[in-house]
């Protein structure tokens, strides 16, 4: 087949070099894309009178037939045609005869594909911030059912202190606010259309890049042709905003891995997010979770693929460009289908309140509260501190907790200890106390919730 660029060529590549060269293995993803482009810079040549009206019309059916085959799933793409521009080119030539060449009238693939690029990425940007404040919802209404749910708080993978459950599952909320932030804001820099730069210099027709610009729904131009054709940034915030989300997710199931374990058995996934095993008939394991975890490392791996491809890349186009996609690609299919398993994990994830609110009483998580204790009645928070330390010391050692303490003994040690002080240690009395801005007491969780609702409404 001879290629649309052939004509100062008289060798032909061979087949393997051309599997090798080709991209439209992956950017048929685009085919929606490169259509609507098509059709927008059709019209915008008629308009301008760069082509005829019959030339219009016709070139413009004939795009109208490959969208309708496309959503019958009827086109058939080569390899010979390399991409996904070359192959639309030729089965439009084969839907309309040669008027399909007055098309390509002042664009390149240069441009095209970069128009192909932003089409997408705005398309998937807009799904992702929906995916997200879908989780966002799903988080505040777990959070709202266990607001008063006690587990322990962790540092260093340390009980720490007792806290609620539904401030813990918040904290999420918040990382998620700001991982739609980012998604939103950078539609600002994808929402801006290179069509009508050309290879790299724009061109001599009279062209109307702001009517193409219009016509598919992008808020500006280029103001540099160079530039227009050459910029990775925006797919490079793409992958960065990607890679932060993952990151959260990768915790969130880290933690729920933990959660479900035999040894924590806070948490019980449902089966439709849970497997076996071939040899050991009483496993249930919580592999969706593990998947989002691992999957987290692609997606990094596609943000460091891009940023090598970039780091030395002179302007304008270069072929290294063709690695842009397949990254970006899988990314968004990556983060879309995770977003999606965690709002139906977690959605229908069972809590064990009992084991959770246990796990805070057999544990010294209660220390913090009886130093604060011993400050309000006016011990120096530094030798409380010491106090406690030591009175933890003595019950690891003789296997008891602070709880257990009789209040002589407690009282013994410094003649400000009164009876209350067993109402302090407790979990619940430790959780619902902290009403600073922010805690975890009952209170302000709910004050979160309010304000999470609120946010979720605009």
């Amino acid at each position: 087949m001879k290629k649309l660029w052939s004509g100062r060529f008289t060798g032909e590549n061979e087949d393997w070099v051309d599997t090798f060269g080709a991209s439209i293995s992956f950017d048929y993803q685009m085919a929606k894309q490169d259509i609507l482009g098509s059709l927008a810079h059709v019209k915008m040549l008629g308009h301008c009178g760069i082509i005829s009206e019959d030339e219009r019309q016709q070139i413009k059916a004939g795009l109208k037939s490959l969208q309708e085959k496309l959503d019958r799933n009827e086109l058939t793409f080569t390899i010979q045609n390399e991409d996904i521009h070359l192959n639309i080119e030729v089965l439009l030539y084969e839907e309309i005869g040669p008027v399909a060449g007055k098309l390509h009238t002042a664009r390149s693939r240069n441009d095209q594909v970069a128009t192909d690029m932003h089409l997408y990425l705005k398309e998937t940007v807009a799904l992702i911030i929906k995916k997200i404040h879908q989780l966002r919802n799903v988080l505040v209404d777990k959070a709202e059912e266990n607001i008063e749910t006690i587990m322990p708080g962790y540092t260093h993978m340390q009980h720490a202190q007792p806290i609620s459950f539904g401030h813990h599952l918040l904290a999420y909320y918040q990382m998620l606010t700001r991982d739609q932030e980012r998604m939103q804001e950078s539609l600002s820099r994808i929402d801006v259309s290179p069509l009508g730069t050309a290879a790299l210099a724009g061109t001599t027709f009279p062209i109307d890049r702001q009517m193409t610009a219009d016509e598919l729904g992008f808020s500006d131009i280029y103001d540099n042709s160079l530039d227009a054709v050459s910029d990775r940034d925006f797919i490079l915030d793409f992958l960065n905003n990607a890679s932060l989300l993952m990151m959260h997710l990768s915790r969130f199931c880290e933690e729920i891995i933990s959660w479900s374990s035999y040894e924590f058995q806070f948490v019980e996934l449902t089966d439709t997010f849970s497997t076996g095993s071939s040899i050991m008939p009483q496993k249930k394991n919580p592999d969706m979770a593990e998947l989002v975890r691992g999957k987290t490392g692609r997606v990094y791996g596609n943000l460091t693929q891009l940023l090598t491809v970039m780091k030395s890349l002179p302007l304008a186009y270069n072929k290294d460009f063709q690695e842009d996609k397949e990254g970006m690609f899988d990314t968004s299919e990556t983060v879309i289908t995770s977003l999606e398993i965690m709002s139906d994990m977690i959605k229908t994830m069972k809590i064990n309140t009992t084991n959770m609110q246990q796990a805070t009483e057999k544990d010294f998580s209660n220390a913090t509260e009886l130093a604060d204790y011993l400050a309000n009645k006016g011990i120096p928070f530094r030798q409380a501190h010491e106090i406690v330390g030591k009175l933890v010391l003595e019950c690891i050692q003789q296997g008891s907790y602070m709880q257990d303490i009789p209040l002589k003994k407690y009282q013994e040690i410094s003649s400000v200890i009164e009876a209350d002080v067993y109402d302090k240690l407790s979990a619940t009395t430790a959780v619902k106390s902290r009403n600073s801005a922010g805690g975890t007491g009952f209170d302000q969780v709910k004050a979160q919730i309010e304000k999470a609702r609120k946010e979720l409404q605009n």
